[in-house]
């Protein structure tokens, strides 16, 4: 073990707690049983087996209020490796559930037994027919999916507001739809083609000429058994004229019955048997789709009403008037959505029953939407709205950023509710539909039927087809509160299916929570076809039991999640899993997600039980060290939790006062620090990378990887001892150079001024002269200290900034202009949490810009580009996002370049100042995609904005990146 290894027991939650209901009994702290796993090993590749206690605990959990522990995680590459589980799976009696994204609410993406990832390698979208179709591998996101399909002008037709994290497998497995989709737009109705692994093994491709005959020869007995139900059904007019009915309005209980009758062959009725199947009849490896047109023209209005009854009776008018989507938001939504960064304050005290219509209309082009607007206001002026406050404006508005806003607002509808439920409660997500005639009517009753049973819900949905959501929140560990809540749900399904012929899931599929109530909906007739079907392609039952069908009447009240209160950064996730994507970490060890899961797993347990401790020796390396830090999470969560921020904690928490005393002391002492610094990477420039390496990998066995960088080829020289000479008198703004770009020089190979040069000298040739100050060595933006969690050290550095800003800009009287963006961030607005009250005052008093900002808005108007590369490809840094500065960058790449190019999978290099030298596997894991996308063609310039970054991505592509003002210093050269 290295010296210096923290004692996994500093992140013991250590106070003394009652262990949970659910808890992971102390018999599973060792994880897979033996024989398991070597058996997968064996037959996959250790790699690919999953088994340690902390990898099933994390992936026991999703989105919705039930937990079920696997007992070993797959982590499929391939079709191959999943026909592999399968044949393991009926070869010993055992039980499959395949898992993407795990944002499914109904628990379908949890498992006892194998639980196979098909996210991780399963992600590409190939544009077909000039973007007419898609082939999309199911672990891709639909705003993956429908980036690439944006520059065809066409998009998918499915758009749920969970688009940023759930995948296309589990969209089509599930038939969700969202805000647009109805029962047109949706996966039923616009999946072309898909290739599926049957339960058996087979794979079958329904978009091959020769599927029939293949299916035919190698499943004779299910292509009689489809074709034999097809025509007793067929033979039924009272069943066929149900089946039609069940699918006039949005209705994803049970399995689509009408693919027996939509089609015509075996493998056309497989296929629609396929989307809404939930996993139960086999796995979808990729998918087809035929897109639809993306008008990109839109007019959009949030309107306010005095009670939820009378907004839905808004909506029939809506709906005759055009309109795309007709949202509605109940007073309990739109009050929490306040947690929600930039929606308007005052929604906090709206009336309890105001309730909000989103409607929206888009067109091709201006003579439509003109109409689309004279229409709604034809139906506005019929309309008794209210404004109960200052923000509400009840109209019309093209502006993206607003609609961008009230989007925002109703997509954290599940989020932002279920944030501010009552801490240790679980959250419920309900999802009905009526027809829409009679949303109305079904309104009031809920809500009548919610004050009988005690409940307050918060209800939101697309009201334009009658389908709403509701959130209820109760204590899953109170056994009177589970039975309240299961009253409440049998009340529910007696209502909807009774007195409105309803749909008990509209969108969201049966999953568990609906499976015992499926015979009321369907009648036993259907229900019973329904197991035949299963039966007949899932004769052993080795796919996803309990989901979708099950005979028990309590199972909805069967592994429901207790939720104990952890750390207050965290304590409102809801575990939803929108943070994943952004996670640089995502590939590699755990998400943001797995992090709280894992916490909470903790707290469930007793004090020291084995579990925990199996938790805690994991955790170290899972969660704290392997986390870049860049509070990505924190913009992909509706409420903003900033699991970065916890694991900082942490890392602080882990931390002897020894340490803490010499972080601290560097900070006191850093103009030594940073002029040793300098020197050490000049002497390193002489000595060569091979003996660096050996020396740091050394170094890294015998103290600990997290403590000693490993030195990487791609480090630079040293930067210029001295800093340009610049005059005060003349300067408009105060250039601040970061110490990394006082450490550093420009990449090997790119010859001309170094970044600090290249400011000046631009700066002057637009006519806006900087000043450097003489005494910016030996201060620091505080990130150094604030990132690995040294509170001392961070605090003295983010005073000493301030004060040495506050002086330089003349009491704010000057910008400061700052050359990375991560320092940028850190002055701006990581440092205040730790300023002294004085400091404060003077930090509120600061303009500190990026000097992508600088350049974009004061440079760029002043320049003339004499010379432009003909392409350059950008990475936009997390701090920029942070900074919303993403903008900038591109501005100047294009002032550079006649070509500018985005990654689609541009996201956090995780290099993450130097964690990237700590834990390379972390940058390689985070920049993968990205990297893959960039080596694809070649570009003449690689262009972003923090050396530290730029060093991580030369590493990830073998490029060379530089600052793009290195790259508007050359086009603008005299």
């Amino acid at each position: 073990m290295p010296l210096l290894e923290p004692n996994p027991q500093a992140l013991s939650p250590g106070r003394k707690r009652t262990p949970a209901p659910d808890r992971v009994p102390d018999l599973q702290a060792r994880g897979t049983p033996r024989r398991l796993r070597e058996d997968l090993a064996a037959l996959l590749g250790p790699g690919k087996v999953l088994s340690g206690v902390s990898d099933l605990v994390r992936y026991a959990s999703d989105a919705s209020p039930y937990r079920f522990l696997p007992q070993v995680v797959v982590v499929a590459e391939d079709v191959d490796d999943v026909s592999a589980v399968l044949s393991y799976a009926h070869g010993k009696g055992r039980e499959v559930v395949f898992r993407a994204a795990g944002t499914s609410l109904n628990g379908q993406a949890q498992g006892e037994d194998i639980l196979v990832d098909v996210r991780r390698h399963w992600v590409g979208v190939e544009v077909l027919d000039d973007g007419a179709r898609a082939r999309i591998r199911p672990g891709t996101t639909v705003v993956r999916a429908n980036a690439a399909l944006a520059p065809y002008g066409r998009v998918l037709g499915p758009d749920p507001a969970s688009a940023v994290a759930c995948t296309i497998g589990g969209v089509v497995a599930n038939n969700a739809s969202g805000m647009t989709a109805g029962t047109t737009r949706n996966s039923y109705r616009t999946v072309a083609s898909l290739t599926c692994v049957l339960p058996s093994g087979t794979v079958v491709d329904t978009a091959d000429p020769a599927a029939d005959e293949e299916l035919a020869r190698a499943e004779p007995r299910l292509c009689a058994g489809l074709l034999a139900l097809k025509a007793e059904i067929e033979a039924d007019a009272e069943l066929t004229d149900r089946i039609r009915a069940k699918y006039q309005i949005k209705n994803t209980n049970g399995y689509r019955l009408d693919a027996f009758l939509d089609g015509a062959t075996p493998v056309e009725i497989l296929r629609g048997l396929m989307v809404g199947s939930e996993g139960t009849f086999g796995f979808l490896s990729e998918v087809v789709f035929d897109t639809l047109p993306l008008d990109r023209l839109v007019s959009t209005a949030l309107l306010f009403f005095p009670s939820l009854p009378a907004a839905a009776a808004a909506v029939p008018r809506f709906n005759e008037a055009g309109a795309l989507a007709v949202e509605l938001m109940d007073g309990n939504t739109l009050r929490a959505s306040v947690r929600v960064p930039g929606v308007p304050a005052d929604w906090a005290e709206l009336p309890k029953d105001t309730t909000a219509l989103l409607v929206e209309f888009r067109a091709p082009d201006e003579p439509a939407l003109a109409a689309h607007e004279r229409a709604a206001g034809e139906v506005l002026a019929g309309l008794d709205l209210v404004a109960p406050v200052p923000s509400v404006v009840n109209a019309f508005t093209r502006d993206a950023g607003t609609i961008g806003g009230y989007w925002k607002a109703r997509k954290a509808f599940v989020t932002a509710v279920g944030g501010s439920r009552p801490s240790g409660t679980t959250l419920i997500t309900e999802d009905f539909a009526v027809p829409p005639a009679r949303l109305a009517e079904a309104c009031a009753e809920l809500l009548d039927l919610q004050a009988r049973h005690g409940f307050d819900a918060a209800v939101a949905g697309h009201a334009a087809h009658g389908n709403l959501h509701f959130l209820l929140a109760f204590d899953a560990a109170d056994p009177t509160d589970v039975e309240r809540y299961a009253s409440f749900m049998a009340d529910f399904c007696k209502l909807t299916v009774e007195r409105f012929d309803g749909s008990l899931k509209a969108e969201h599929a049966t999953g568990r929570n609906i499976a015992p109530f499926l015979e009321l909906e369907w009648g036993p007739k259907a229900t019973e076809l329904m197991w035949r079907t299963k039966e007949l392609i899932d004769p052993d039952g080795v796919l996803a039991p309990r989901i979708v069908l099950d005979r028990d009447p309590q199972a909805h009240l069967r592994g429901l999640k207790t939720i104990p209160a952890v750390e207050r950064t965290a304590d409102p996730c809801i575990e939803c899993g929108f943070c994943e994507p952004t996670c640089p970490s995502h590939d590699l060890t755990t998400t943001p997600r797995q992090r709280i899961v894992l916490r909470r797993e903790m707290l469930r347990q007793a004090d020291g039980s084995p579990v925990e401790q199996r938790l805690l020796e994991a955790y170290g390396y899972d969660a704290v060290d392997t986390c870049a830090g860049d509070s990505t999470c924190k913009l992909a969560c509706p409420v903003g939790i900033d699991t970065g921020a916890l694991m900082k904690d942490f890392r602080h928490a882990r931390h002897s006062p020894r340490e803490e005393r010499i972080a601290a002391l560097t900070a006191r002492h850093f103009r030594v620090v940073e002029g040793a610094a300098r020197l050490a990477v000049g002497a390193a420039d002489r000595m060569g990378d091979g003996l660096l390496e050996r020396v740091t990998g050394f170094a890294r066995k015998a103290v600990r990887p997290d403590l000693v960088p490993e030195w990487l080829p791609e480090i630079p020289g040293a930067a210029p001892r001295r800093l340009p000479r610049t005059h005060r008198p003349a300067a408009v703004a105060v250039y601040y150079p970061a110490c990394v770009n006082r450490i550093f020089g420009n990449p090997d190979g790119i010859p001309g001024p170094s970044l600090p040069e290249t400011v000046v000298a631009v700066s002057a040739r637009a006519g806006r002269p900087v000043w450097i100050p003489e005494d910016v060595a030996g201060t620091c933006c505080a990130t150094i200290w604030h990132s690995k969690g040294y509170e001392a050290g961070n605090e003295v550095m983010a005073n000493r900034i301030v004060e040495a800003a506050w002086g330089w800009t003349a009491g704010g009287r000057l910008p400061l202009v700052v050359d990375a963006s991560s320092c940028t961030l850190g002055i701006a607005h990581e440092v205040v949490p730790h300023l002294t009250e004085d400091n404060r005052a003077l930090h509120a008093e600061l303009t500190v810009l990026d000097s992508l900002v600088w350049a974009a808005d004061e440079l760029l108007p002043r320049l003339e580009a004499r010379r432009r590369v003909d392409s350059a490809v950008v990475h936009p840094t997390c701090s920029m996002r942070h900074l919303g500065d993403t903008g900038q960058l591109t501005a100047v790449a294009e002032f550079c370049a006649e070509e500018v190019v985005v990654p689609v999978d541009a996201g956090c290099c995780a290099f993450a100042g130097d964690r990237g030298m700590l834990h390379p596997e972390l940058t390689a894991s985070a920049t993968a995609r990205e990297a893959a996308e960039v080596t694809a063609r070649p570009f003449d310039a690689h262009l972003s904005a923090n050396r530290m970054c730029e060093i991580g991505m030369d590493r990830a592509t073998g490029r060379r990146y530089v600052s793009a003002l290195l790259a508007l210093e050359r086009a603008t050269r005299p």
